[in-house]
């Protein structure tokens, strides 16, 4: 008898130690090369094929293709706001890499999260010159805004995460507020906390 492994929401056969390469159609599920599928009995499986046919929509656009697994992942983190561990396995599994390869790129790279993020992403930088310029300040007028802490950077109502980042590039604008990739330069504590209030003022009049 095979081994099997839990894959997400799903169990796999395992030949000899290594996974086998899954061929995935859209709609249907994931149906090995070798053995069936068996779903994992202790896993919800309420939205796991919205989740599943969504990340081979990814993969199939990208040709299935090992040297897209950055493009893969920043797609797949637009659709998510993150990199759900599940999905991770699966992206591996289909592309036949090792799942450390996978782990390792996507822990390595600060852009890719692998925990849930707020709607809206907040990033203070914290370089050395818009530390010197007032960085501190304005993180814990955003901190004291929103309820947030250096442990807890996103809001509960998921609609806020708040970062300090090392430097975004625009040192001559210190100190740099970066909120959806929109730059805000010489912003003070009010002005940062003006901008999250009318970003969730918008939010309720939607």
């Amino acid at each position: 008898m095979p081994e099997w492994r839990r894959l997400g929401c799903f169990a796999i056969p395992v030949a000899h130690g290594w996974f086998p390469r899954l061929d995935i159609s859209v709609g249907r599920g994931i149906i090995p090369v070798v053995g069936v599928p068996t779903p994992c009995q202790n896993c919800d499986m309420t939205d796991s094929p919205r989740k599943f046919d969504r990340v081979v929509e990814i993969l199939e656009t990208n040709k299935r293709d090992p040297a897209r697994l950055i493009p893969i992942l920043h797609q797949v983190q637009d659709f998510y706001r993150y990199l759900p561990e599940e999905v991770l396995t699966f992206i591996a599994t289909s592309l036949a890499l090792p799942s450390s390869h996978v782990f390792g790129v996507a822990t390595f790279y600060t852009h890719f999260a692998l925990v849930p993020k707020g709607k809206h992403s907040c990033k203070l930088c914290d370089g050395t010159a818009c530390h010197v310029r007032g960085a501190q300040p304005i993180l814990e007028a955003l901190h004291k805004e929103l309820k947030l802490s250096d442990e807890k950077q996103t809001t509960d109502d998921m609609l806020f995460t708040v970062e300090a980042v090392s430097c975004v590039g625009a040192c001559g604008l210190a100190p740099v507020l970066v909120i959806d990739d929109k730059v805000y330069g010489n912003v003070t504590p009010e002005e940062s906390v003006g901008l999250v209030r009318e970003i969730r003022a918008n939010t309720a009049d939607a």
